[in-house]
This record gives C-alpha cells, structure tokens and sequence, in this order.
C-alpha cells in the first residue's frame, strides 16, 4: 500500500516540472556543497566576472568614439582603448580559467554520482536486474546524470548564470530607459517570443529523452557485446558477426530516426525565433538612428545604446532560457532520484539472526516469477537441520535453482512461507540474513582481479593461511604453485597483459574456494562440478565433508553420482518436491522418477 501511495505522490510531482525542480535542486545541493564547496567559491567569481564583463565596453566603447568624433585628446583615447582591451582581456582570462576549474570541478561530481548508480544498483533487489521497468530506470538514471543535465554542474550553472543575467540587465535596462526608452520594450517583447519558442523547443527534447530511454539500453548491449572478448568465439565460430552488426545498425537507424524527428520538429521553431531576431534588429537600428538624425542622442550613445541593447536582449533570453532549462535539466537529474528511491520489492525487517545452529524450513511455498502466472514451484514444503547435506535433484526447469534463489531472498515467495529456526524470514535484517549462506550458482562470476581478490571478496576479512588452506583443498595449489604471482596472479588480461585464462574448471574451483572461504553456515553448490573432468569431480565428491565440514549444505546436480554424499535427497519435478529420503530409499523405488534417472546415468558410468 505503501508503495503505491508513494508511485501516485511522484506521478503527481511529475506532471509539475517547477515542482520536480524544486526537489531536485534541494536534493542536489547539499550533497554537491558536503563532496565540494570549493565548486561554490569558483562559481560566485564566475558570475561576478560574467556580469561586470560586458559593461567594459558599454561604458568604454562610447568614450572612445566620443573622443574620435570630438575632442580626439590622444593621450584619453589611448587611456580608453587600453582599459577596453585590457578590461576585456583580463576578465576574459579570468573567465576561462574559472571554466577550467568548474569542468574539474564537474567531472568530480560525475564520478562520485556514477559510483553512486552503481552502488544503487548493487544494493537494489536481486529482482529488479531482472524487470525491464527497473532496467530502463537505471538506463534513464545514468544518461539522465550525463550530458542530458550535465550532472551537477549541469543543473547548478544556471542559477549562478541567472544571478549575473540579473545584474547585467538591470544595469543595461538602466541605460536604455534613460536614453531610448521604446528599444526596451521593441526587445522586451522579442525576448517573450523566444522565451515561448525556447519551451516549445525544450518540450521536443524532453520527449525525445524518454523516448530513447529503452532506445539507449538496447544500442549500448549491441555495442558491448560486439567488443566484448569475451562473446569472441560464438561471434566467430558461429558467424554471428553480420548479425551482430545488422541488429547494431538497426538500432542506430532508429536512434537516427529519433535525433531527426527532434530536430525536423525544431527546425521551424529556430526558423520563427531567427526571423523575429532579424525584425528586431532592423527595427532597433531604424528607431536609434531616428534619435540620432532628430538630436535626441549622440552617435556615441548610439553606440552605447547598441551594445547595451545586445546585452540586454542576450541576457534577458539567456536569463528566460536558463529558467527553462532548469526545468529540463532538473526533469532529467531527476531520474536519478527516482533510482535511489525505487521501490523495495522484497519485505526487510530488522530481527538479528542468532549464531546458533539453523534450521530451515519451506511451508508450502508457491513461487511465480513477476509478470507471470506460471508457478515455477507449487506448494514445496521442506525442512532442512543444521549440519544436514541435502542434495536437490531433477530435469531442466523443475525449479532447482528458483528454490535456491527463494531460499538466499533473491525473490519472495509468492504463497506461503520460508522459516529460519521457526521465524519467517521477512522478519530478519536482510543483511544479516543472506550472510548464513555462502552460494556458488551455476552462472558464477570472477572479476577481473587476483586470485585472492576473487576468493576473498572482502578486503576487511583476509586470512591468508585461510586462503592457502582452502586453495589446497579445492585442488588448485599445484596450479597457482606454477604462478609467479601465486594468489595475486590476475585473473584474465582485461587489465593484466599476465592475466591468466582459466580452464571452466579452474573457474569453478575458484568459486567453490570463495563460498567455503566465506564464514557462512550454509554452503550452497549448484552444479558446481559441470565443468570439472571425471577425476576432478570424484576428488570433489570424495572431500565434499571435508570441504563443508559441520556446515549445512545444499547440492543441485544433474550427476547423480553425487546424490551418494548426501544426507538427503529431494526431487523436484513439474514445480513440486515429488520424492524425498536417502539415495538408498529413493533408488528401490519401482518407477520413482529418482531411481529412473539413476539408472540411466549408471549406464554411462558402467
């Protein structure tokens, strides 16, 4: 209910973008002054120099053409002429080296917020890595913090701008009202056009934006894959590349299409907005010179009023435009808030887990993934003690991994209930929770780090004669015994051109080292001697006590070999537990599906 009270409020907030501005900036702001407040200090230099800047040849320009036409004193047309291009010049330089600075400045910011998207992602449940919603959010998040708002920088700069427009136009109005009133309001109304065109313009971007959301998460898998060593041999062997590149294609094609329609729908607004700029020129010339021809001002004032009437008309459209493009880019900024505050899809409660022995128990468990109807488990109840080894068994799709991806809260049950020593699971801290188990799953990843890196994964708990103890017991010591490196040997040659490529084998033993490395109580193996040869899956086997120890484990296999070593066995067929008991008991039974699929691999083995 929460929830969904909570996705009404940011509807609402949504369709109000001063609103959405509002709460962007205000979440913005203090995070940008705590990270660097330096930022602040360049900027209010930055806007006093854009604000003084264009007043030097307001005020010098005409000293010098009244010198020229009049009293021609060399020594004060020098004197203007030096402070115009010395003024000008030094301000200038100012100006650019406070760019320099805030680019720093910007970049900073982009890293930490993109290292914040990634801990967002990290930290956000399993479940929405695998629902498009939350893709295309995290999508629209980290193009929305790109060049789309320009980040921080992107959506702060307007306001410091905004404050030295102010300046600039209070100053040049000053002048023009005084001198040639009606050129004040010949661009006054010029400035509210462009103001009108300028929305029109931002709500063509803004639409194309959302538009390309989905667009960009699509380009950037066919990019990544196409460069990506590691799809190298499929792309290869299988002569995938013409493919590969139709599909990239294909979506640049649309992508194109998108960036056209914006900019055909945009064309004939520059169009308006430049032809009124043009009537407005003429029709300044045209009254200026009037005043000049019936005496009311100087040709020196003409000059001044020229450059004062630029810089108004400029700051006033670019003060007009800023206020919009706060808007925008604060609508686009915005997605990143709408990131860090996605729903939760899972219950967290705040029960600490006892360090005692665990007993796990499923009551009745149903579970159908998001957006379906099709329950992959159905009514499952099991019970599971500690120090008990349950070997989990059965064909493609009987809900082998699902049960162990409920079990680790990777997702919630659907119907009924998952006990830990009597309390369901809902009620625990999450964290505390999904530590008791140690998972090494079918589709496994190492990164791009040592050996060491990878089985520890934790730079607070490093044990090395752990390491090496465990190392041994998986099998790999005489392996990394050939290694110049040993344990802080790469994995890989992405950063390490001595990277090393590990057989699958290899790989699985180094995984298995990592879930036994981590002080979990309960030990979770899913198939993870499917790439391992005979000999080595027997080694496996055969210290498989040795390896868990007193712990808890659960073991998924197609092989049913391994089913031997086990306390117990549970079969899991068409979505539900179908046979439960020892490899002896299951076996005996006529027609089991346990006892067929046995003697169908003893075959093999015999």
């Amino acid at each position: 209910m929460f929830n969904k009270n909570k996705e009404k409020t940011n509807k609402a907030s949504e369709s109000n973008g001063i609103a959405i501005a509002v709460k962007t900036l205000k979440y913005f702001m203090p995070i940008a002054w705590k990270t660097h407040k330096g930022y602040f200090f360049i900027r209010i230099l930055k806007t006093i120099v854009n604000a003084v800047q264009p007043f030097v040849s307001i005020i010098f320009l005409p000293l010098i053409v009244a010198e020229l036409l009049g009293g021609r004193n060399l020594e004060k047309l020098i004197f203007y002429t030096v402070v115009l291009a010395a003024g000008t010049g030094i301000l200038t330089l100012a100006n650019s080296l406070f760019s320099i600075t805030i680019e720093k400045y910007a970049e900073k910011f982009n890293n930490y917020f993109s290292v914040e998207i990634g801990r967002r992602v990290m930290e956000m449940d399993f479940c929405h890595t695998e629902d498009k919603k939350a893709l295309d959010q995290v999508e629209a998040a980290k193009t929305g913090m790109s060049w789309y708002s320009g980040g921080v920088d992107g959506i702060c700069s307007p306001f410091f701008e905004i404050i030295s427009n102010i300046i600039t136009i209070l100053g040049s109005a000053a002048l023009i009202i005084v001198n040639a009133p009606i050129l004040f309001f010949i661009t006054a109304a010029v400035v509210a056009i462009n103001v009108f065109i300028t929305n029109k313009l931002n709500k063509i971007e803004i639409e194309n934006y959302k538009a390309l959301s989905k667009l960009n998460r699509v380009f950037g898998y066919y990019s990544f894959n196409l460069v990506d060593f590691r799809y190298g041999k499929d792309i290869r062997l299988y002569g995938a590349k013409d493919m590969m590149i139709e599909k990239w294609n294909s979506v640049t094609d649309e992508d194109i299409k998108h960036w056209d329609n914006m900019i055909d729908r945009q064309l004939p607004l520059n169009y308006i907005s430049g032809g009124f700029g043009l009537a407005k020129d003429i029709a300044s010339y045209l009254y200026l010179g009037i005043l000049v021809l019936t005496g009311n001002i100087s040709i020196p004032v003409f000059t001044q009023m020229l450059s004062a009437g630029s810089a108004f008309q400029n700051s006033m459209s670019e003060m007009m435009w800023r206020i919009q493009n706060i808007v925008m880019r604060t609508g686009y900024a915005y997605e990143y808030i709408k990131l860090m505050e996605y729903p939760a899809a899972i219950t967290k409660g705040s029960r600490h887990v006892e360090n005692a022995g665990h007993t796990i128990e499923f009551r009745n468990v149903s579970f159908a993934y998001p957006n379906t109807d099709v329950k992959v488990l159905n009514g499952v109840s099991l019970t599971l003690r500690q120090g008990e080894h349950l070997s989990v068994v059965g064909l493609n799709g009987a809900g082998k991994t699902t049960f162990i991806k409920l079990l680790c809260r990777l997702y919630d049950p659907t119907e009924g209930e998952i006990l830990l020593d009597g309390i369901n699971i809902k009620e625990y801290d999450y964290d505390e929770y999904i530590s008791i188990f140690a998972p090494v799953f079918q589709d496994f990843r190492l990164f791009s780090f040592s050996i060491k890196e990878n089985i520890v994964l934790d730079n607070l708990n490093n044990d090395q004669e752990r390491v090496d103890g465990i190392i041994e017991q998986v099998g790999l010591k005489e392996k990394i015994g050939t290694l110049e490196k040993g344990v802080d040997t790469m994995l890989f040659k992405s950063f390490d051109e001595n990277g090393i490529e590990p057989s699958g084998g290899e790989q699985q033993k180094i995984a298995i080292a990592r879930a036994l490395y981590k002080r979990a109580p309960v030990v979770i193996l899913d198939e993870p001697t499917a790439a391992l040869d005979p000999v080595a899956e027997y080694e496996i086997y055969r210290q498989f006590d040795t390896l868990v120890g007193g712990k808890t484990a659960i073991y998924i296999s197609h092989r049913l070999s391994s089913c031997k070593f086990c306390d117990r066995i549970a079969v899991f067929s068409e979505g539900g537990i179908k046979e439960y008991g020892t490899h002896d008991e299951l076996v005996e039974i006529d027609g089991g599906v346990y006892s067929e699929m046995f003697r169908a691999q003893a075959r093999y083995y015999n």
